[in-house]
C-alpha cells in the first residue's frame, strides 16, 4: 500500500488559511480512496479512528479529509469559519501518510452536496474507486440526499456500525436490512464496518470548551493547542 506522499502543509501561508489539496491524480499505485467528510467543528479523534479502520478494513491507499462547505443540511452560524475548521483538519492529519486534505468543497460557492463533489472528483480521476465513509445511521437518509442514484453509481458507501454498551451493535439487523434495500434498489455497493465504541462527537467538544471542562484525549493535542490559543469555541 502506497503513503508515500504525505499532506500538503505550506509554513508560509497564514495560520488558518486554505492549502491546495494533495493531488491524487500523480500519486503511484493509488487506486481506492476514501472521502472522510464532515463540518469537522472541530475535527476529533473519533474521525481519525474511523478513517484508519476503514483505510484497514477496506485496503484504501488513501483518505482525503473534506471539510463541508455551506452544508444545506446544518445551521450554519453555528458553525466555524471554513478556513479555521481546514487549518485544525490538517493540524489533525499530520503524521499520517495516509490521510490528505481536501479544500473542494470549502472553495464551491453556494450549498455543497456529495453528489457534485463526486462527479468533479470522478471527472479528474476515473480510474480510481471511491468510498464514502459515514456513520450506519446515514443509510437511513442517504435517499433524501441530492440525487442518491448517482452518488450509488460513483462511490462505495463504507457505514460504520456503532456499538452501545456493553458490546452490543446497535440495530444490526435494521441496518443491514436499510443496506440490503439499497442494494437491491440502486445496486448500491454498501460495506457495514464492524463497529467499536467511540462515543465523542464536535457537539459535547464544544460544550465543554464552553463550560471550561477538559476535552483532553478527545482530540490530537495540536488541534486543542490550536482552539485554546485562537480562544474558539468559548
Amino acid at each position: 500500500m502506497n503513503c508515500q506522499n504525505k499532506a500538503i502543509r505550506n509554513n508560509t501561508q497564514p495560520a488558518w488559511q486554505v492549502c491546495p489539496e494533495t493531488d491524487i491524480q500523480h500519486i503511484p499505485a493509488v487506486r481506492n480512496v476514501g472521502i472522510m467528510g464532515g463540518t469537522f467543528n472541530p475535527v476529533h479523534n473519533g474521525h481519525l479512528l474511523l478513517a484508519e479502520m476503514a483505510r484497514e478494513a477496506l485496503g484504501l491507499d488513501r483518505i482525503i479529509f473534506m471539510p463541508s462547505g455551506n452544508s444545506y443540511m446544518k445551521d450554519a452560524s453555528a458553525i466555524l469559519d471554513g478556513q479555521i475548521r481546514a487549518h485544525m483538519t490538517r493540524l489533525a492529519i499530520e503524521g499520517n501518510p495516509c490521510f490528505s486534505f481536501s479544500a473542494r468543497e470549502l472553495e464551491r460557492e453556494g450549498p455543497t452536496y456529495t453528489c457534485d463533489t463526486l462527479a468533479g472528483l470522478r471527472a479528474e480521476n476515473p480510474d480510481i474507486r471511491y468510498y464514502l465513509i459515514l456513520g450506519a445511521d446515514n443509510l437511513f437518509i442517504l435517499e433524501k440526499w441530492r440525487n442518491p442514484e448517482f452518488i450509488f453509481q460513483n462511490c462505495a458507501i463504507a457505514a460504520a456500525m456503532r456499538v452501545e454498551g456493553g458490546g452490543k451493535k446497535e440495530a444490526p439487523n435494521t441496518v443491514e436490512g436499510m443496506a440490503a434495500h439499497l442494494r437491491q434498489k440502486y445496486q448500491a455497493d454498501i460495506r457495514l464496518l464492524p463497529g467499536r465504541r467511540i462515543d465523542l462527537s464536535s457537539t459535547e467538544i464544544r460544550t465543554r470548551l464552553r463550560e471550561g471542562r477538559s476535552v483532553r484525549y478527545m482530540l490530537p493535542e495540536n488541534v486543542l493547542e490550536f482552539i485554546n490559543k485562537n480562544g474558539l469555541y468559548r
